[in-house]
C-alpha cells in the first residue's frame, strides 16, 4: 500500500502555468483514470506525482514524507512509472528490458539475484512474454511491445504503477488486452493503477474512479457514472454527449457526440 498525495501544487514550463493549486488523494488499490482535452495537464499531472517534473509549489506525499526530499531508489521501490513515450529499445532483448525493473533492488549493477529473477519470471509469465524472452524488443508487435514494458515495470515490483496512455497506437483487441492485463493485475496482486486514456468508453469500463481535468485543475473526480454525464462531458470536452448504459458491464458509454 501507498499514500499519494498532492497539496496545493504548482506545475510550470518556463513561465507557462501548466497545474495550477492541484491537490488530490490517489484512491489506495483502485484502478483510477485520468481524463481531459489535450493541454489539460493530465501528462504532466503524472509525471509530477512520480517526481519526473519537479513543481514549483506545493508539495507531493509518499506515505506522509515529502517525494522530493526521498532517495531516488525509495521512490522507485514505491512507483513505477511507464511514460508515454518509450525509450529506443534496439538490440535489447525482452529478458534484458523486463531486468531493468529489477534496478531500484539491485546492491550491484548488473548483478541479478535469485530474488530478481524470480520477479522477472513471475513478470513475463503474467504478461505473456516469457515465449520471447530471448528476442529483441523491436521485433515483437505493438501489443506485444506494449505488454513488455508493463512487465518491467511489475519486475520493479511497486505497489503503484502510473502508465500514461498505454493503449496509443493499439487497435481495439489489443487495447483491450492491456486493459484486461491492468485489471486483472489489480484485482489479484492489489495493485493501485493511475493511467492517462483518451478514450471515454474504455475509461468508463476499467476504472474505479475518474477524475476530470481542465486547464491544469481537476474539474471533477468520482466514479463513472458521475463523471460521465452530458454535463461533465459538455464543460471538459465542449461537447454534446449522448450517454447509454453498457448491457454487459453495466457501466456508462458515450454512444454519440457533436460540437457545441
Amino acid at each position: 500500500m501507498s499514500d499519494i498525495r498532492a497539496e496545493s501544487i504548482q506545475v510550470a514550463y518556463d513561465k507557462n502555468i501548466i497545474i495550477r493549486d492541484l491537490s488530490l488523494q490517489i484512491p489506495d488499490q483502485k484502478i483510477t483514470t485520468i481524463i481531459g482535452a489535450n493541454g489539460c495537464g493530465k501528462s504532466t499531472l503524472l509525471k509530477a506525482l512520480t517526481r519526473i517534473q519537479a513543481i514549483a509549489k506545493g508539495q507531493i506525499l509518499l506515505d506522509g514524507q515529502a517525494i522530493s526530499q526521498l532517495p531516488t531508489k525509495a521512490v522507485a521501490k514505491k512507483l513505477a512509472l511507464l511514460p508515454q513515450v518509450l525509450e529506443a529499445t534496439e538490440g535489447i532483448s525482452v529478458y534484458e528490458l523486463i531486468s531493468y525493473g529489477r534496478f531500484p533492488h539491485q546492491k550491484y549493477l548488473g548483478n541479478l539475484s535469485a530474488e530478481d529473477r524470480n520477479k522477472i519470471h513471475w513478470a513475463m509469465e503474467v504478461t505473456k512474454v516469457s515465449d520471447f524472452a530471448k528476442l529483441d524488443v523491436d521485433n515483437l508487435s505493438g501489443g506485444q511491445r506494449q505488454r513488455v514494458w508493463i512487465a518491467m515495470a511489475l519486475a520493479q515490483d511497486t505497489d503503484t504503477i502510473f502508465l500514461d496512455e498505454p493503449t496509443t497506437y493499439l487497435d481495439m483487441s489489443h487495447q483491450l488486452e492491456i486493459l484486461e492485463l491492468l485489471q486483472r493485475l489489480n484485482h489479484e496482486t492489489q495493485k493501485t493503477i493511475i493511467m492517462v486514456l483518451h478514450d471515454l468508453n474504455l475509461s468508463a469500463r476499467f476504472s474505479d474512479h475518474l477524475i476530470a481535468m481542465k486547464d491544469g485543475q481537476i474539474k471533477y473526480q468520482g466514479k463513472a457514472q458521475m463523471i460521465m454525464t452530458p454535463a461533465v462531458l459538455k464543460d471538459i470536452f465542449q461537447i454534446d454527449a449522448q450517454i447509454t448504459q453498457d448491457p454487459i458491464h453495466k457501466r456508462p458509454v458515450l454512444l454519440t457526440y457533436q460540437l457545441i
